[in-house]
């Protein structure tokens, strides 16, 4: 579904990121790991089209990603980013029925399905009781959320988030990962970048490891995240903790 060959990439001549090459099947998890800067933003622009890669390549669906229109794309690949703030106070419905503009010919209204869809996504993620307000008026996490309804609802084969949990309480949090397994568990492809280790070991197949914008691993992501990966990544001191029930945990120190 995502074959990405000798990857590099970056804002015009500046690098920021060289010599990523990974293939994801349909199901492949993929958590993209790494301190601030190192690229992980960066890297999943580019895997979105959004940027140009400044050599390697990119495929979706089999098609190189630059031989795709916008609208295609957007059927084949879903983008939850770190941060959007909007500046316009459509209500978290409105937002969500964006997903599906992808599947609508111009000028066309959204339908039953479509909001069918919206409705299924919001309701997925615990938040229906959103649908009617404007997100200018939400909080950061509830905004999050309603973004991450938005990418479902576009149902493309391939999802793409930018730290999808950073702004989420506990509860939050957890609703969305357990929506993350039940999406790898019929057959999407995600890629989704994480500050937290234990995270990619509970909710990955892989683990990517970006250090100054290089990979510093890349495998399964039992043998990718040890503890010397991880404390090379951050550049603090871990130990890994047997949790039980085949389970790890990392602290620092």
């Amino acid at each position: 579904m995502l074959d990405v060959r000798d990857l590099a990439y970056g804002f015009g001549e500046r690098r920021v990121g060289a010599g990523v090459t990974f293939a994801l099947e349909r199901g492949d998890t993929l958590a993209v790991l790494g301190g601030n800067g190192a690229g992980k933003t960066t890297l999943m622009r580019t895997l979105l089209g959004l940027l140009p890669a400044q050599s390697g390549a990119i495929r979706v669906g089999g098609d190189a990603i630059t031989t795709l229109a916008s609208h295609e794309r957007a059927r084949r690949l879903a983008y939850v980013p770190q941060q959007h703030t909007p500046t316009f106070g459509f209500t978290a419905e409105e937002a969500v029925l964006m997903g599906r503009v992808a599947h609508l010919p111009t000028f066309a209204r959204p339908g039953v399905v479509d909001r069918e869809a919206a409705q299924d996504a919001l309701t997925r993620l615990g938040i229906e009781a959103l649908a009617a307000r404007p997100v200018t008026e939400l909080s950061g996490g509830e905004r999050q959320l309603v973004w991450i309804a938005r990418a479902l609802a576009q149902q493309a084969p391939v999802l793409i988030l930018d730290e999808p949990t950073a702004s989420l309480d506990f509860g939050n949090r957890a609703r969305v990962l357990a929506e993350i397994d039940r999406l790898r568990s019929v057959g999407l492809t995600i890629v989704f970048s994480t500050h937290e280790p234990d995270q990619a070991l509970a909710h990955a197949d892989r683990a990517l490891l970006l250090a100054d914008g290089r990979p510093l691993a890349l495998d399964a992501v039992e043998r990718a995240l040890t503890a010397e990966n991880v404390e090379r990544l951050y550049r603090v001191p871990v130990r890994s903790i047997d949790a039980g029930g085949n389970r790890r945990v990392f602290i620092s120190g």
